[in-house]
Formats: C-alpha cells, sequence, structure tokens
C-alpha cells in the first residue's frame, strides 16, 4: 500500500490529538511525520521531511494557516482544510473544489476526503494541480468580495469558470448541469442547493426545483404559455408558481443596481 506521508496543523491540543487517534484508527494509508502547532512549526517539519498531505487549520493565533500555502505549493503537498471558520472562507473553499473538514471531525468524511487526495496524487502523480484553486481561494479571502470564479470537478479534473460565463444550472438527479456561454455543458456532483449557497444572489436566481438562471442571460419572461423565461442562448424555461414572486423581487432589484451604475 503507499502511504501518504501527512502532518496536522493545529494550534488546540484537544483538535490535534483527535485528528491523529481518528486518522490512526480509521486511515492506515496515511502516516503522521510530524504534528505542527503553528505555522511556523509547519515550515520546519516541511523543510526537513518529505510531505504529501497537510490537514491544516485556518484560524490559528500567530500566524493564518493559508499563510503555510506557499510552502505547501513549493513542496507539492497536498492540503485538507479542517476548520470552524467563518462562513465566508468555507463558502471560498467550497467555489474552489477543495477538501475540508469541518469540527468537529466527522469519520466517514475524514477517510472520504483523504482517499480523494490518495486517487488524486495517484492519478497526477506530484502534478500540483491545486495550484490555482488555492491561489484563487487566497484572492478571494483577501478581497473577501463576493465569489466570482467556481472550480467544477468533472471526469479525472478540474474546470475553472467565471460565474459571469454561467447561463443556467439544471438539476439532473444528485448532478448538476452547467450550461455555459460558450455552448458547453459541465455534468458536475453537486445539487443546485450547493451552487444557491456559492453564487452571488443579487445575479442568480432559483425560479424552478430543477434550474438556476443568471439575470445577466436572461431576455424576456413571459406568461403566455405558463410564466416563463427566456434566455439569450434562445432556450426558455419555466418558473414554477412559488418561486414567481422570488423571482418577480429578484428582477425588480436586479433591474434597479443596473440602472444605477
Amino acid at each position: 500500500m503507499t502511504i501518504l506521508k501527512a502532518i496536522i496543523v493545529d494550534d488546540e491540543e484537544f483538535a490535534r490529538s483527535s485528528l491523529f487517534f481518528l486518522l490512526q484508527q480509521n486511515c492506515p494509508q496515511v502516516e503522521i511525520t510530524g504534528i505542527a502547532r503553528s505555522v511556523g512549526e509547519a515550515k520546519d517539519i516541511l523543510a526537513h521531511h518529505p510531505i504529501d498531505l497537510i490537514f491544516l487549520d485556518i484560524a490559528m493565533p500567530g500566524g493564518n494557516g493559508f499563510e503555510l500555502i506557499p510552502d505547501a505549493q513549493k513542496h507539492r503537498a497536498a492540503v485538507i482544510f479542517t476548520t470552524a471558520y467563518d462562513q465566508y472562507a468555507l463558502k471560498a473553499i467550497k467555489a474552489n473544489a477543495l477538501d475540508y473538514l469541518l469540527k468537529p471531525i466527522d469519520i466517514d468524511e475524514l477517510k472520504t476526503a483523504v482517499e480523494k487526495v490518495f486517487q488524486h496524487i495517484k492519478l497526477f502523480k506530484g502534478q500540483n494541480e491545486n495550484d490555482e484553486r488555492i491561489n484563487n481561494l487566497v484572492s478571494s479571502l483577501s478581497s473577501r468580495a463576493e465569489i466570482r470564479k467556481l472550480t467544477l470537478p468533472y471526469g479525472q479534473g478540474f474546470k475553472m469558470i467565471d460565474i459571469d460565463d454561467i447561463i443556467y444550472i439544471e438539476a439532473d438527479s444528485n448532478y448538476s448541469i452547467v450550461h455555459l456561454n460558450n455552448h458547453d455543458k459541465i455534468t458536475v456532483s453537486k445539487v443546485l442547493r450547493e451552487f444557491e449557497e456559492l453564487l452571488p444572489t443579487d445575479q442568480f436566481v432559483r425560479i424552478h426545483k430543477s434550474s438556476i438562471i443568471n439575470l445577466n442571460h436572461l431576455k424576456e419572461y413571459n406568461s403566455k404559455n405558463g410564466l416563463q423565461v427566456f434566455l439569450k442562448n434562445g432556450e426558455s424555461i419555466n418558473i414554477s408558481r412559488r418561486r414567481a414572486s422570488d423571482f418577480f423581487e429578484k428582477i425588480k432589484l436586479f433591474t434597479k443596481a443596473n440602472s444605477d451604475h
């Protein structure tokens, strides 16, 4: 069995010891090479040991966890964020399809996250495909503006898109199909609710249990054949009755915001 050499970086003793115990009991493919209480200690371990995986807390006194990212990239180590951090950071982590574990850590989620990293390292053999995703994350967190880019996992890789390029998203069982303005379609293993949480609510609106549209791509709407929206790519989508009032409210705000610019 290939072994992942890992370090745990967390300022809380209970968090460090409990994660160490969970990994020992449930993840035989992970070998803990070191445990750090700060970014400084983690940098020292990275400088002296080959590390495949970092379990990284974000909010630590004396050094934000993100300060370790350049060192992680330099040493081509995968990162799993372990956090009870604020909602904005969590949103940015999700938008960039990076792995994270919410404290207190669930055993099944831990095993899934480790297996994903294990498979990714096996597939890409040291290529650091995380660089751009982590750079986007750091950029998002430094500006704390609305999420403008999404990383969509599909097949054996990732596609990074600007949210303005999304025309609409449709539900397909436990998957979602993202329709882009270059006629591309990307099927991802996320449900619509996850996109609702990530995308700016002043630009994207859920008009049906199976559809979210980008108001920037709305051409018109009418009730000639039941309430429908017509998008700039020529497609039409029904608006459900229970979502109609929310749709009209969003249209009102969107129109006002755009006329003010």
